[in-house]
Parts: C-alpha cells; structure tokens; sequence
C-alpha cells in the first residue's frame, strides 16, 4: 500500500476512534507535520468524510455525520464484533431480520479475503429459550419513537392494544384514553421488548410492552427524569416479572451458603443474589414458586449445603430427602407425603 494512502486510513481510524482531536496529537500519532495533517484532511474531505475543523487554542478536527454514508474503516476485531451482531440479530425481536442479513451480505462484501475467510468460519446460530408463547416482533419504528421520547425527556401518549388471556390484564379495555407517561428505558427481557415509563395517570411505575404501544404525536412537554426505585433498571424490571403478583417478590424466597466459588454458583443462578464469602465458599438468596421448587433449585448444586433460612427452607429440604430416600430404596409406597 503506498505511503499516503496508508496514513490517511490512520487518520481516518483515530478520528473515528474519539470525538475531537488536536491537530498536534494527530501529526504526533501519525509521526509527520501539522501541515501533512492538514492535506491528508483535505483529501478526506474530497473522498466524502465530513471532517469538520475545530477552533480553539489547539485546534483540531472531528469527523461529522454526513449527509451520506461514505465508505468506513473497521478494525479486524470490529468487522467481526459486526458480523456475530448482524448473525444475532435475529433473536431481539426488533423487526430487523431483513435489513440485519442484507448488512451482513455488504459488509462481508468489502472484507478483505483475508477477514473474510475468518468471520466464514463463524456461522452463529442463534437458539432462544423455550417458551410456550412465541416472541411478537415489534414494529422498528415504534422503537425508534419510543427510544427518541426517553432520550428527548419528553411525555409519550400512546394506545396500549389488550392481548387475548391468560397475558389479559384487568385495566385493559377498549375504548380507553390513551396513556400518558413520561418515558425513562427501552429494554429487553425474554426476548420482548418493554418501555419502563412513570405513568401520570396511575402515578406509579409501569412496564409496558412495545408491540402492544401505538405511539400518539405529537409528544408532551419535556420533564426532568427521576430514578427508578431502588436506582436500577435492570433490577426493577428483573424484580417486575418475578412473582405471581407483580410485587417483585417470589412466594418463597430463602438464603443458603453453599461450599463453591461465588463465580460458579452465579453463572448457574441469573435470578440469584451471590456474595462471595471466601474463594470456595459464597451466600445465595434464591426465590421460587413453591419451597420444594427452591430446595430443588438450590440442590442441583454439587456441594454441601448450610441453610441460613427461613425454616420453610428446612421444612422442604428435609421432604425431598424423605422422597429421595424411598426413590433409592426402590419402595413407592413408603413415606409418601402429600406435597
């Protein structure tokens, strides 16, 4: 590759890489003169990058959003986080099956053979948790309304369509007024997307489902965000869908130790809470349907276990060993407890 056209895709990479760079540090980076700098933004520029020149005592240059998409510069690493993004596309619901396999068929296009041949050899398939009831697409444009109302800070009117049972929720009625909430997040649980909204009407925190919302225009005044409870979306949305009513607690919730690393136990219980309490010993605060199901969940674990509590906890320990022992004995009819 010649000289200059070898600086200029470093160039090229380090105003990608920041938002604004001095116009000395980039002729430092690229070992050669302010006004060599100054040329191979020109010829930038001529190419179709909108790279823009900043005042100031430094001066410098940032590269611009443009009009049109001009060729871009992928690192190796880059091109193939893109490739396993677009391949994974298919499981987020967002609508983008399409417009995801069509990226992929561009950008695989202006690979060099070399990168090629590697993210060939990468064919992910995207396998998503079994479920009873399938995922329902959501219209892109309704998250790109939804996402431009939480960063504007701006309220949202919108219609929440009812769903058939068992998802049919009391308030849902037709004829209703629109909802009115002032939006916060745009999240993923399950493979559905949610907005998490304060709703003005009920004055509490909702969760709504995005393809069930048909966006109203124009939106509302702007407002000023408040936190969610307890400061963190992830878990507030997390502790929503945990229980039968909603609260964020399960029926049957207890708090074992158990002899394992906390990074091993974790990595088998996403719904638990693990504190390391040395290198092979850690705390879980698991909940669960039924205390069976929790003694259950917890005893798949291949160590000793120290219950901390409740005594329910106990309690259902001490009927699965009852149970397990009259399965190793081979007599079903001894023991038998209702459960």
């Amino acid at each position: 590759m010649p000289k200059t056209s070898g600086r200029l895709l470093s160039l090229l990479s380090l105003l990608q890489a920041r938002r604004e760079w001095p116009g000395a540090l980039l002729a430092e980076r690229l070992a050669v003169s302010p006004r060599t700098v100054r040329r191979d933004v020109d010829r930038l520029r001529e190419l179709g990058y909108p790279v823009a020149a900043v005042k100031g005592p430094d001066g410098g240059y940032r590269l611009d959003a443009g009009a049109e998409l001009p060729p871009l510069l992928f690192d190796d690493e880059q091109a193939i986080a893109l490739a396993v993004a677009l391949q994974i596309a298919t499981t987020t619901g967002a609508g983008i099956e399409e417009a995801a396999a069509r990226a992929l068929a561009t950008v695989r296009q202006v690979m060099p053979a070399r990168l090629r041949r590697r993210v060939d050899t990468l064919q992910v398939t995207a396998v998503e948790r079994p479920t009873t009831r399938p995922n329902p697409q959501v219209d892109s444009r309704v998250l790109l309304a939804l996402g431009a109302a939480v960063h504007a800070c701006e309220e949202l009117r919108f219609d929440y369509a009812p769903v058939s049972p068992p998802d049919a929720d009391d308030g849902d009625r037709a004829g209703l007024p629109p909802r009115r909430v002032q939006p916060h997040h745009l999240v993923t649980w399950g493979g559905r997307w949610y907005l998490v909204a304060w709703d003005l009407d009920r004055e509490d925190w909702r969760t709504f489902r995005a393809d069930r919302i048909t966006p109203r225009t124009p939106t509302g005044p702007r407002f000023s965000p408040r936190d969610v409870p307890g400061g963190d979306v992830a878990a507030f949305v997390a502790g929503r869908f945990q229980g039968s009513d909603g609260s964020g607690d399960w029926p049957c919730s207890g708090e074992v130790i158990l002899d394992l690393p906390a990074a091993d136990v974790s990595r088998y219980s996403r719904e638990g809470i693990v504190e390391a309490l040395g290198p092979h010993r850690c705390r879980l605060v698991l909940g669960s349907w039924s205390w069976p199901g929790l003694a259950a969940a917890i005893g798949m674990f291949d160590a000793d276990i120290e219950v901390v509590g409740p005594a329910e906890l106990k309690d259902a320990f001490a009927l699965l060993a009852r149970r397990c022992a009259d399965a190793a004995a081979d007599a079903p009819g001894r023991g038998r407890r209702p459960g």
